[in-house]
């Protein structure tokens, strides 16, 4: 099974095998937010764990 390109490029795994993804609302309407939570959304998080396993279907991994 082919790899799904537009979920390859949001999530990564880590070496421990987990799924990271991007923040959202990184990209506009930036002035009401406050730096600190500007600042969070730097950081990947995990996917959620129902969304998993549909992630790794499209990234070709189980």
């Amino acid at each position: 099974m082919k790899t799904h390109r537009g979920a390859a490029k949001r999530f990564r795994f880590t070496s421990g095998g987990k799924l990271l993804r991007r923040r959202g609302f990184k990209s506009h309407i930036l002035e009401k937010k406050s730096p600190k939570r500007k600042r969070s959304f730097r950081k990947n998080v995990d996917v959620s764990p129902g969304d998993v396993g549909g992630a790794r279907r499209l990234l070709g991994k189980r």
